[in-house]
């Protein structure tokens, strides 16, 4: 693993690291400012991460954080970790690379508005994820290989 970390260190060269790190930013603060009226920013403000919940003024609610990232699509999109970070209760941490286009951002974002949505007008689908992926942003679910 340092081998890799290092490889790409030495390819991308001081003016390319600071490029995809502020890339990286940028696309953090873009998923930030969008999910801002429909989530709970935990820490407002310039961000490297996203960190957001439903906890905060939306007392009553049933849903927690693994709900909400177990309803969000696969394959083809981010994914919110719900592990991190630790200090904010019912926490997703969203860490966008520098790589993400903003298709696949705005792909993101309009899942999460759509759970956010149905988490106020139909919370039962939200706790019963993973349920038919038929929410958020019409990205179909391709079917496993089998294993042998």
């Amino acid at each position: 693993m340092h081998v890799r970390a290092y490889a790409y260190i030495r390819t991308m060269g001081a003016a390319g690291l600071r490029g995809v790190s502020e890339n990286a930013v940028l696309n953090a603060n873009y998923v930030m400012k969008r999910l801002e009226g429909h989530y709970d920013v935990a820490a407002p403000g310039r961000a490297c991460t996203s960190a957001c919940s439903r906890r905060g003024g939306r007392s009553g609610r049933r849903e927690r954080e693994m709900d909400i990232a177990k309803r969000l699509p696969r394959p083809r999109l981010l994914r919110a970790s719900t592990y991190f970070p630790l200090i904010v209760e019912e926490a997703l941490m969203i860490e966008p690379t520098e790589t993400e286009s903003k298709e696949t951002l705005d792909q993101f974002c309009e899942a999460m508005i759509t759970i956010a949505r149905e988490a106020e007008t139909n919370p039962q689908a939200v706790l019963d994820a993973p349920g038919p992926r038929r929410c958020a942003g019409s990205i179909r679910r391709r079917p496993r290989a089998s294993r042998i």
